[in-house]
């Protein structure tokens, strides 16, 4: 019964209402202090990789990557979805091998699903391989290495 109260009086509460992140409420004057989650989102550059970045919303998108005048690949990935898991770090290695010459977007597809509508995405992951503006290559699903690379040096030219 006492947790049926707490899950009703969680599920009334509005953002704005809620505890600090790090800390649970309990029925009661009683607020009990745990360690955030370790699956919360953290925003911008992945660690020890300055040329992959996390898209945050359209114009974000426009800027950094429609405007970009390098190469960019788009990770286009969701956080419950496997393979974007296994792809995403592999990618992530490949780009930072090219030493700048190319960067990487990340987009949540839950986050910005409008952009995934843009660009037709139907399933995750799906990368796209952008020069000026514009889609010039694209798969779907996971590539080891090897196609990694022989797909970004198509992308730059080398």
């Amino acid at each position: 019964m006492a947790q049926r109260l707490v899950l009703q009086r969680l599920l009334s509460l509005t953002p704005r209402t809620l505890p600090p992140q790090g800390q649970r409420m309990l029925p009661g004057p009683l607020t009990l202090r745990v360690p955030p989650a370790p699956h919360s989102r953290a925003f911008g550059t992945s660690a020890g990789c300055g040329s992959t970045f996390n898209v945050q919303d359209g114009s974000d998108f426009q800027d950094r990557v429609v405007n970009n005048p390098k190469p960019v690949v788009v990770d286009f990935h969701a956080q419950w979805c496997g393979p974007c898991k296994i792809l995403g770090p592999r990618l992530e290695k490949v780009v930072a091998k090219q030493e700048g010459k190319v960067l990487m977007a990340k987009v949540d597809i839950d986050d910005h699903t409008d952009l995934a509508i843009e660009y037709e995405v139907s399933a995750v992951p799906t990368v796209l391989a952008m020069k000026n503006g514009d889609v010039v290559d694209k798969f779907v699903g996971i590539k080891d290495e090897d196609q990694l690379e022989a797909f970004l040096k198509k992308l730059i030219g080398a």
